[in-house]
């Protein structure tokens, strides 16, 4: 029989959260970890700006592509047990990666941990929303978004450090196997989850389900749009702020990843006010900030440049934290292909819009990444106005009371 989901403040729910964090932890720094290294990487092998981003996009990619099936197989296998495998192999290829001995053999090692940690972060969003119960699913995904930008922060800011200190190989010898093992000890078994066969077809059936909900296709669209303008500013303000007029090091670009705190705490926060207000009237205001924010990264003052930054990244974890538990809440079944196709896109964006920023910054400098960006963002803007248009899913004729944020 079904157990019931973990509620908040109880020692599963502890466990299970910390587990999370540590999980977004290890996989936004094993994903992103040689992002800082851009500039270096151009320089080295003799390669433009967007040449450089394949050691982002060739991860991101195949593990867009890779997320879908990986959330099939965890209908099988189970969440837990697929997500500590993934954690495990991706943290010994980015070791293997500050071995590589040249850039051909780079690039092969990233496209394999991007493949390896496919099957964490849509499988995570699945486990979340199954093992917990349903109204503290918002500020659950909150804290998982957190560790990603904890960890997207360390990692980057790590490799930086260690890249001024020694090199950039020894910067890659993380600490991804230390969080997996963390991760395995912490993470509760699964009570609610239940085997589904597994059929080829089962992905096309279920991309057609979910596809019928209104809601669906514009949360996907959100999520390729929002992390192609976030991996856009970040992939290439390396470019920018280490030639003039700021020609700063590799340590004070790599300092620019401690942003990403507020970004944890923004997740968090608009998680949970999105489940007391509503997402439908709170999902606006992150997507907002992302264009105040590319517009400020406009100006020559490093100030400005910084405070946009921050602006950005603030925006773009509130509105993922918003976005994904949206879905979470909105499948009421197929859960684990849900968050795999809001993952799919998500990393899409990664790979596609965040390679084509390099075309615009080659092109016509950073006023050209802060247009393209902030042509993006306004589109995400025009979807999220239709967004708040899409009534709620009706509830289910047996259920406990649910917030007041709705689906």
């Amino acid at each position: 029989m079904m157990g019931t989901g973990h509620t908040r403040g109880s020692g599963g729910y502890k466990r299970l959260t910390l587990a999370m964090l540590f999980a977004g932890f290890s996989t936004f720094s094993l994903l992103y970890s040689v992002q800082p290294l851009l500039p270096l990487f151009a320089r080295s092998f003799g390669l433009s700006a967007e040449q450089s981003s394949l050691a982002i996009s060739l991860a991101t990619g195949p593990l867009a592509i890779a997320i879908v099936f990986a959330g099939l197989l965890s209908d099988r296998v189970g969440r837990r047990p697929l997500m500590v495998a993934a954690m495990f192999l991706a943290g010994l290829l980015t070791m293997l990666t500050g071995l590589a001995p040249g850039w051909s053999a780079l690039l092969g090692l990233r496209l394999l941990t991007g493949l390896a940690l496919a099957g964490m972060p849509a499988v995570a969003m699945a486990y979340v929303s199954e093992e917990i119960e349903s109204k503290s699913v918002g500020p659950a995904m909150g804290l998982y978004i957190a560790g990603s930008g904890i960890g997207g922060m360390a990692g980057r800011l790590g490799v930086s450090m260690l890249t001024e200190l020694l090199d950039w190989r020894w910067a890659l010898v993380g600490v991804g196997l230390v969080m997996a093992e963390a991760f395995r000890r912490l993470a509760p078994r699964s009570r609610r989850f239940v085997a589904q066969p597994v059929h080829p077809a089962a992905v096309l059936i279920a991309a057609r389900d979910l596809l019928k909900d209104r809601a669906m296709p514009l949360l996907y669209a959100e999520a390729f749009l929002l992390m192609g303008v976030f991996v856009t500013i970040y992939n290439y303000v390396g470019f920018r702020l280490i030639a003039p007029p700021f020609s700063l090091s590799h340590a004070a670009i790599g300092a620019i990843f401690l942003l990403y705190l507020l970004g944890s705490a923004s997740s968090t926060w608009f998680g949970g006010l999105a489940e007391k207000r509503g997402r439908r009237l709170i999902f606006w205001v992150p997507t907002a900030m992302l264009l105040i924010g590319t517009a400020l990264t406009a100006s020559m003052s490093l100030a400005l440049v910084v405070a946009g930054i921050g602006i950005v990244t603030i925006g773009f974890f509130g509105a993922h934290s918003i976005a994904s538990s949206w879905v979470g809440r909105r499948a009421r079944a197929s859960r684990g292909q849900a968050a795999a196709f809001y993952l799919f896109f998500y990393y899409l964006g990664s790979s596609v819009l965040g390679s084509a920023g390099g075309v615009a910054w080659t092109g016509w400098g950073w006023p050209g990444v802060a247009l393209y960006c902030g042509v993006l963002t306004l589109i995400a803007l025009a979807i999220a106005a239709r967004l708040a248009t899409v009534p709620p899913l009706p509830l289910p004729e047996v259920t406990p009371p649910r917030p007041m944020g709705g689906d």
